[in-house]
């Protein structure tokens, strides 16, 4: 009885052995930093780095485009004003005098077509 379970107690060290060497090997695959998951996560690391850099440059070229639409912004409402000026100050001229026939924007062929419609 003593033997069956010393051969059981071998068999079942042998056993964990095996499934220990197995399991190593597949760990080793799964954190291998050429393809497995250490490789992804190292990848991955790269990529956030980039990322971070061109967000700040982006953040740095909008801020520039910012500033120079409140300075266009600023122009404008600068032009605004003048232009607000120019206008209530033509209310003020006195509108032309009707044009003359001979001044009429109009095309006459004759000038007896002129005559008769006056």
């Amino acid at each position: 009885m003593t033997m069956i379970a010393d051969i059981l107690l071998v068999a079942g060290a042998l056993g964990a052995a095996l499934y220990c060497y197995v399991l190593s090997r597949r760990l080793r695959r799964f954190t291998d930093l050429e393809k497995g998951v250490g490789g992804a996560v190292a990848v991955l690391s790269v990529q956030v780095d980039d990322l971070t850099d061109i967000l700040n440059k982006a953040q740095t070229t909008a801020k520039a485009s910012v500033d120079q639409l409140d300075a266009v912004s600023a122009r404008a409402e600068a032009a605004q004003r003048k232009l607000e000026l120019s206008i209530a100050s033509i209310h003020d001229v006195p509108e032309p005098a009707q044009p003359s026939i001979a001044e009429s924007p109009f095309f006459v062929r004759r000038a007896a077509d002129v005559n008769a419609k006056s």
